[in-house]
């Protein structure tokens, strides 16, 4: 019968099971040759043997999971029985949780206990890095006419903010006076009484 054997799945095999592989696998080649009955039932025969050194491994498994609990549950009393049924548990083909990685790392002073966990425990995640945004000198004059490309026709010019008060506007200028404003022109005099111009008026 066929044995579990390493952490992966594997399985052992003896002479006579490696040869009916070898005869299945012939037969799965080469189609047409001629298959006798003697063959289908070994083929047949191993392939249960499969399924059922499958299952020995998985209660296997199972038992040793089970036992690794108690030990954990009674740690750090029992950590020598913990770090050999985990190792043992690990041939099995089980794979560390999150309480044999909680407890590897309460034990970490231990070194057995240190390399398991350096082996088992996930790697920290790296944020990927962020562009950095470089300051212009100058503000957005420094950028040229990006605010005319844009067509926002704001250059130079604030934007307002909702709720903001309205900046006050600032009074007009008063226009400069002309010339007939700053020298007005003068009315003739009246003339004098008994003058030329007076008599000539009468």
């Amino acid at each position: 019968m066929p044995t579990p054997y390493g952490s992966r799945g594997g399985m052992a095999f003896g002479a006579q099971e490696l040869h009916v592989l070898r005869r299945a696998l012939a037969l799965a080649l080469n189609p047409s040759s001629p298959v006798q009955a003697q063959d289908v039932r070994d083929c047949l025969h191993l392939a249960e043997s499969l399924d059922e050194a499958s299952r020995e491994s998985a209660r296997l498994r199972a038992f040793l999971v089970a036992d690794l609990a108690r030990y954990r549950a009674a740690l750090p009393g029992s950590v020598t029985g913990y770090l050999a049924l985990l190792r043992e548990a690990l041939e099995a083909g089980h794979r560390p949780g999150a309480d044999d990685l909680a407890a590897l790392g309460a034990l970490r002073g231990n070194p057995e206990a240190a390399a398991l966990l350096a082996r088992w425990a996930p790697a920290p995640t790296v944020p990927a890095a962020r562009t950095h945004l470089h300051a212009l000198p100058g503000g957005r004059a420094a950028s040229g006419d990006d605010g005319d490309e844009d067509g926002d026709g704001d250059k130079g010019k604030e934007r307002e903010r909702p709720g903001a008060r309205p900046a006050q506007r600032p009074a007009p200028k008063r226009p400069v006076p002309t010339p007939g404003e700053v020298f007005p022109r003068r009315r003739p005099a009246p003339p004098a009484p008994g003058s030329r111009h007076h008599l000539a008026a009468g």
